[in-house]
């Protein structure tokens, strides 16, 4: 699988570098001057493009210009797939509207990806992940009523989005396979963030009351949530009443179970701050390594709140190959996350670099077709 990448930032990228893991040969189209995440400058890139760009490779092209966007159409005969994530309307503005692009190559997949969506009142705002977060009322779900609504650490929005598009290049592909046809496929970071809402929708669409902030805790179940062991804290998920059992004697308190305030799980939400105190006391003395090894060998699900440097430590992390390195020209040996779904037959594999701005140009345009004299001209013109 072929793959033209025109996006930027993370959302794009993230989606584009989902498929190169897992084999696609993605090129990455770059202006000839400036790069995301790149200072005025700079000579060379940072963590933000590091992280989304591994497995590509990039043409320089001026889509500003005429003889840009000529080359570019000659190039998608070679390509299944074409990625974007313009506001709505800038690959028309280019001349490049997905609609006459997927009319004109019958087989090709045009995807986009948007702050909103390629419709509606809000299609040509510009859409950034903090902003999806609050409007998609995950941040409403996020946080205590203290703290108020809270962004989740991470630019979920943006990745979520760049894993929807992944998926739905991947189902495009596969009825094209019956079809012979490609076809549109549009998400955006606001569709993202609703679509994940789940049981935090259900609670609003069962009740008609807007849920809150769910805090550190589960709000459906107790004790289930993040608890203090001393200067640490530990997850423990308790979500049924027989973890519940196992749990109270598992920390020595089989008096709990007897207690009328925690006989189920409704008692016990209802008296979570209580329950809260008291596992805390029970817990302190000991170290959360102690608790998680005794919490599981009692069948009751626990572990660590890890910080990024105890995250790529971790043996279970380094079992499942989740932390990589790999050698770069301009940064040296650097370290990326690993492919998060393994396959047993066709496994995904990061065996390329993020590359350097323009570095496979002349190799794209003569693999396609472009004959060595017309890349020197374009070259020289500016194009490339």
């Amino acid at each position: 699988m072929r793959v033209l990448d025109l996006t930027r930032y993370l959302a794009g990228p993230f989606c584009t570098m989902l498929l190169a893991d897992h084999g696609a040969d993605v090129v990455k189209v770059e202006p000839r001057h400036g790069r995301e995440f790149r200072p005025a400058g700079s000579a060379r890139d940072n963590y933000f493009f590091l992280s989304a760009n591994r497995g590509k490779r990039s043409l320089r092209l001026d889509l500003g210009r005429d003889e840009g966007r000529d080359v570019l159409l000659r190039l998608l005969p070679c390509f299944d797939v074409l990625v974007e994530n313009f506001r709505p309307g800038v690959m028309a503005a280019l001349g490049l509207d997905p609609a006459l692009l997927v009319r004109r190559f019958p087989r090709l997949v045009v995807c986009g990806i948007s702050g909103f969506g390629a419709d509606g009142p809000y299609r040509d705002r510009p859409g950034f992940d903090q902003i999806a977060q609050g409007m998609s009322g995950f941040m409403s779900l996020t946080g205590t009523r203290e703290s108020g609504p809270t962004r989740a650490g991470i630019a979920i929005g943006d990745l979520l989005a760049g894993i929807f598009a992944a998926q739905g290049i991947g189902l495009a592909l596969f009825e094209r396979e019956r079809s012979g046809r490609g076809q549109l496929v549009q998400t955006s970071l606001l569709e993202a963030m609703v679509g994940v809402l789940s049981w935090g929708a259900g609670m609003y669409f069962e009740s008609g009351a807007a849920p809150g902030p769910s805090g550190q805790h589960h709000p459906l179940s107790s004790p289930y949530g993040r608890f203090r062991v001393g200067e640490r804290w530990l997850n423990v998920a308790a979500a049924n009443d027989a973890i519940w059992e196992r749990l109270a004697r598992a920390v020595g308190r089989p008096e709990w179970l007897a207690d009328p305030r925690f006989a189920g799980v409704l008692e016990r939400v209802r008296h979570r701050d209580e329950l809260t105190r008291e596992l805390e006391a029970a817990l302190a003395g000991e170290s959360v390594e102690h608790w998680v090894a005794r919490l599981n060998a009692a069948g009751v699900p626990a572990g660590p709140v890890l910080d990024m440097a105890e995250v790529f430590a971790d043996p279970q992390v380094l079992a499942r190959e989740m932390l990589v390195e790999l050698e770069h020209p301009e940064v040296g040996r650097f370290r990326t996350t690993g492919i998060p779904v393994k396959l047993a037959r066709t496994p995904g594999r990061i065996e390329r670099r993020p590359p350097l701005h323009g570095e496979h140009s002349e190799e794209v345009l003569l693999e396609c077709g472009v004959a060595r004299d017309e890349v020197d001209a374009l070259r020289r013109a500016g194009v490339i």
